[in-house]
């Protein structure tokens, strides 16, 4: 196991309760109670990084309407974007657990992430998490100034210069807790076949899926 301090020097944040980070990069095969593995400091964290995004595009692009601010914060805050984030932070080679295979895994890694946020919310204030994500988050947005086209609309353009039909979109299964549910959305396009698509809520489950029928029209055109 790395030394957790060196995790704080590449982290930027010098704990007051060290404790906290090594609670944030503990997964629930190496500690199963609930105040000794990171999923609680997930929850904090993920809504802390949501708000701090918004926060910082809502500056950074003052002319830009709700939906395009929309797409630019959910490709900031997906499990791949949290995931690079959490790698570039070396904090794969951080999480203690048991099992190599879960030191690459993106929902774990995009989850710790997540947590080290939580964890320096609690440890220090909201602005100091908040100044956090801006630091490591900032370069991501310099490098897409331009307004983004989200999933749904790119597959929506797609299907209609192939001539297939209108995507619809159905809900398939939600699981999990009132707090912590897990939609699972399809898209069906009439004439070439359907994708399934998950997230914490509808819309991003339906972009998921779209992005998944987009992988499909594209296998399918190689063909």
């Amino acid at each position: 196991m790395k030394d957790i301090k060196l995790l704080e020097e590449k982290l930027g944040y010098n704990f007051k309760n060290i404790n906290l980070l090594r609670q944030a990069v503990t997964h629930s095969s190496y500690e199963s109670s609930i105040h000794g593995n990171y999923e609680r400091l997930e929850f904090l964290g993920d809504r802390v990084l949501g708000v701090a995004i918004a926060s910082l595009l809502y500056k950074i692009f003052p002319n830009e309407p709700e939906g395009s601010l929309s797409q630019r914060h959910t490709g900031l805050v997906c499990k791949e974007t949290v995931a690079e984030v959490a790698r570039r932070l070396d904090l794969d080679k951080y999480i203690i657990c048991v099992g190599n295979e879960i030191h690459e895994n993106e929902n774990v890694l995009c989850d710790v992430c997540e947590a080290v946020i939580g964890a320096i919310f609690i440890d220090s204030h909201c602005e100091r998490a908040v100044e956090f994500v801006n630091e490591h988050w900032r370069d991501l947005i310099d490098k897409n100034m331009a307004p983004p086209k989200d999933s749904k609309t790119l597959l929506q353009e797609v299907a209609h210069v192939k001539g297939y039909g209108f995507p619809i979109y159905q809900t398939e299964d939600r699981t999990g807790t009132e707090h912590e549910p897990t939609f699972v959305m399809s898209v069906t396009i009439e004439g070439f076949g359907k994708a399934l698509g998950s997230g914490k809520n509808k819309k991003i489950a339906e972009q998921d899926a779209a992005k998944k029928m987009l992988i499909q029209l594209e296998n399918k055109q190689d063909e």
